[in-house]
């Protein structure tokens, strides 16, 4: 495998998240500050998500979350590098890898420049409303998306079992 351009795509995917949340700063100062793109169901909206996913342990001590932040990224940059990196890992499966680096990487940067999580792409589905979330979040689902269908869909390996 030649790696140099197997790299572009998790750091493409951390420049594109980089890079729109630079711009969005730029635009929205306030958590809250709102721009609406599709009146009723797409604004760009403002918010700082000190904790993990749909915003779990954002009231925990900073101690903490600092803590269980970087074991967890941590451990996903070595466990999923390492596969992404493998020779052995198939195109599907690194492209997969790549997105979910890219993202983790681009959220983690957010957390050593800020202390929480840029987030901006606000959805309004008729009376329900998601959570704010960023490209980084993208690239990790779709990534995670990717992967779960990667490994449902993998042809298993046979082992011959001599006969006795």
């Amino acid at each position: 495998m030649k790696r140099l351009p197997w790299l572009l795509l998790p750091l493409g995917a951390l420049a594109a998240d980089y890079g729109s949340k630079v711009w969005i700063l730029r635009i929205l100062h306030f958590q809250g500050d709102s721009k609406p793109i599709i009146e009723g169901f797409f604004s760009l909206t403002l918010g700082f998500n000190k904790g993990a996913i749909f915003g779990t342990l954002h009231t925990a001590p900073e101690w903490l979350r600092i803590g269980v932040f970087s074991l967890a990224g941590l451990a996903a940059l070595l466990y999923f590098g390492r596969l992404f990196l493998a020779e052995e890992t198939p195109k599907l499966e690194r492209v997969a890898l790549g997105l979910i680096l890219g993202g983790a990487c681009g959220n983690g940067l957010d957390r050593i420049l800020h202390g929480y999580v840029v987030d901006f792409l606000d959805f309004v589905f008729g009376t329900w409303h998601y959570w704010y979330f960023n490209l980084a979040d993208s690239c990790i689902v779709v990534g995670a998306i990717l992967f779960g269908i990667v490994l449902l869909t993998a042809k298993k390996a046979t082992v011959a079992v001599p006969a006795e």
